[in-house]
């Protein structure tokens, strides 16, 4: 999966202090600028443009697309693990959300882009 950002110079740090891990690869393409990090099994691609965004534009879930990005947390124990780091990084999330199926803990990247760990039901 792949999100654009505002500003690579922002955004990769961020992720990179978040996985804790730096990327896997870093390319620009001509059209696009994109650097891709390995979290949990999946890629997660940061891409720019050139151009920069869209005049005034902002991460909304409620427009048509991208609602958020969760990452899989094999149980509860990983999640509180995860919790942790958000806050030893200073990172502000909604605290940990139990529902029938499952637990979530909600935060937000520089460009407000919505982020989750999940973990399934005990």
């Amino acid at each position: 999966m792949a999100v654009t950002v505002s500003d690579l110079q922002v955004s990769v740090p961020w992720y990179e202090r978040l996985i804790g891990a730096a990327p896997v690869l870093d390319e620009d393409t001509g059209p696009f600028h994109h650097v891709v990090f390995a979290i949990g099994g999946t890629l997660l691609g940061l891409h720019t443009f050139p151009e920069g965004p869209a005049e005034g534009d902002v991460f909304e879930e409620r427009r048509i697309g991208l609602d958020h990005i969760a990452f899989q947390c094999a149980n509860r124990g990983e999640l509180e693990a995860w919790q942790g780091h958000l806050e030893d990084l200073g990172i502000k999330h909604g605290g940990i959300i139990d529902a029938p199926y499952g637990s979530g803990l909600s935060f937000r990247d520089p460009d407000n882009i919505a982020l989750e760990f999940f973990a399934p039901p005990a």
